[in-house]
């Protein structure tokens, strides 16, 4: 039986001392809590957890320094530590002894007819050697005009979002591409930079979904932010069917392949990240009815669910290390809508021309065509290219450095990685360089520090080689970056 107390008994006896004793702690735990009540309250109103509890004193996890020495303690102030080298004056470069070093390997026969070599002194831009034609086919050094472009419009620290919002109606998600250049189809904890992916976005969406009692849903596809053709008229149309290059996609998984490591591409890179997006909110227990179809997000429509990039800074490092034409094109079109141009291939080259010029590169004679340097039908003064570098790597545009710090370092990342086993050694590890290569046409343009630590950008390009003779030309390209981390050539102090 139950007793009124409500305390099970055997047999009907109650133990009359266990009832009081029951009775007594109920009323000492309700007056315990409501006094911690009225401390509560007194201590919010008269502030004296921070007063006098000390609740707001410095915590030696997160704020060490800020914590003071206990009562009786005196440490001494500290006093600034003693440098370990002593800095260097910026050094100006010799040109007599940079035409020494490199003019031996500007005629081989290997590199063509058509070499230029430019030279100047990163302390202050002043051009120290100069050879060659005044315009040339930069091909994938054209990737360093569209991403100091995309850092002086959007800033280093900009992500790019990839969404679910609501559709006309209520049973209708819409996946809107913003542009990321590195969506991925699943998570790739191991990449970098990191990776948002359509999969975790499902998740992340079907939560939302069930949370308003929806499991079955119809969906539509925005692609809309980027604006004329995906392919690029100025390309071989070869481009295309050979995998060189995916058609340009606002809302892709991959950078537009059909699977993560395979070279084929997706005909319709939009309608395949939908795809997955669908088959990934299946897997959540979303019930998507028909096919995605295209669909135009309204601008208010409520949002569900969003994953972001990794910051553009990263995504620039990883364009020049590896070279990546998908991204450099999105990035191109990004800078297009940055400066209020269509978000298309025109649009983008005329937007990365404008900003430049803005920024005091001289774009004189400039042909671009594109933002990855793919068609042969780009022109640049090697000029051009130096002023890019020289802007990149100054004082007074941090904001841009990292396209300087990003670039492939010799014999040991990206492009460069299984390069510069000919020449001096000295290039290894004391060049930083951006490749760019088409049929006949190879050019280095980057950072060499020399042995008296001057830091020279350089531009190196042979336009014009046999395809025979491709591999000897890129030898000796490598050959005239590592010589120039090799001289000598410091004049004295810069003034």
């Amino acid at each position: 039986m139950r007793s009124r107390e409500g305390y099970e008994v055997a047999g009907g006896d109650v133990d009359h001392s266990e009832v009081r004793s029951g009775r007594v702690v109920r009323r000492w735990s309700g007056g315990l809590v409501l006094l911690v009540l009225v401390l509560a309250v007194v201590s919010y109103s008269f502030d004296l957890g921070p007063r006098v509890l000390g609740w707001d004193r410095p915590s030696p996890v997160t704020a060490p320094a800020e914590v003071a020495p206990p009562p009786g303690l005196t440490l001494p102030s500290p006093s600034a530590a003693a440098s370990v080298a002593q800095p260097e004056p910026d050094q100006a470069g010799d040109p007599a002894a940079v035409r020494r070093a490199l003019a031996k390997l500007l005629h081989d026969k290997d590199l063509g007819p058509r070499v230029a070599v430019v030279v100047g002194q990163v302390s202050d831009g002043a051009t120290v050697f100069k050879t060659g034609p005044s315009s040339i086919t930069p091909a994938s050094t054209m990737k360093l005009l569209t991403t100091t472009a995309a850092l002086a419009t959007l800033g280093p620290d900009h992500r790019f979002s990839t969404a679910a919002v609501a559709g006309a109606s209520p049973r209708d998600v819409v996946l809107v591409g913003g542009g990321d250049p590195l969506l991925a189809r699943t998570p790739r904890g191991d990449a970098y930079p990191p990776r948002a992916d359509v999969t975790t976005l499902a998740k992340a969406t079907a939560r939302s979904l069930k949370q308003l009692g929806r499991t079955r849903v119809r969906l539509g596809y925005d692609n809309t932010l980027f604006a004329g053709p995906a392919v690029n008229p100025a390309w071989p149309s070869t481009y295309i069917t050979e995998n060189v290059v995916s058609p340009i996609s606002a809302l892709w998984v991959d950078e537009g392949r059909e699977r993560l490591g395979l070279a084929a591409r997706a005909g319709d890179p939009a309608l395949a990240a939908a795809t997955d997006f669908a088959q990934a909110l299946e897997k959540q227990g979303i019930v998507v009815r028909g096919k995605p179809r295209p669909e135009a997000a309204k601008p208010a429509a409520q949002e569900y669910a969003a994953v972001h990039s990794a910051p553009l800074a990263q995504i620039v490092q990883w364009i020049l290390e590896v070279s990546d034409n998908e991204g450099a094109e999105v990035l191109s079109r990004q800078v297009a809508r940055a400066e209020g141009e269509p978000a298309s291939f025109a649009g983008g080259a005329a937007a990365v021309k404008a900003v430049l010029t803005r920024l005091g590169v001289d774009t004189s004679g400039a042909r671009i065509l594109d933002g990855s340097g793919l068609s042969r039908d780009n022109r640049l003064a090697p000029g051009t290219l130096l002023g890019v570098l020289e802007l990149a790597a100054s004082d007074d545009h941090s904001d841009l450095r990292r396209v300087v710090t990003g670039l492939p370092v010799a014999g040991f990342t990206g492009s460069l990685t299984y390069r510069f086993d000919k020449g001096d050694a000295a290039g290894l590890g004391r060049v930083r360089a951006k490749t760019g290569t088409l049929t006949g046409v190879h050019v280095l343009a980057g950072l060499a520090t020399d042995e008296d630590g001057t830091v020279f950008a350089f531009v190196a390009a042979a336009d014009r080689v046999k395809p025979i003779h491709t591999l000897d030309a890129r030898e000796r390209l490598d050959e005239v970056a590592a010589a120039l981390a090799a001289c000598s050539c410091a004049a004295g102090p810069a003034s």
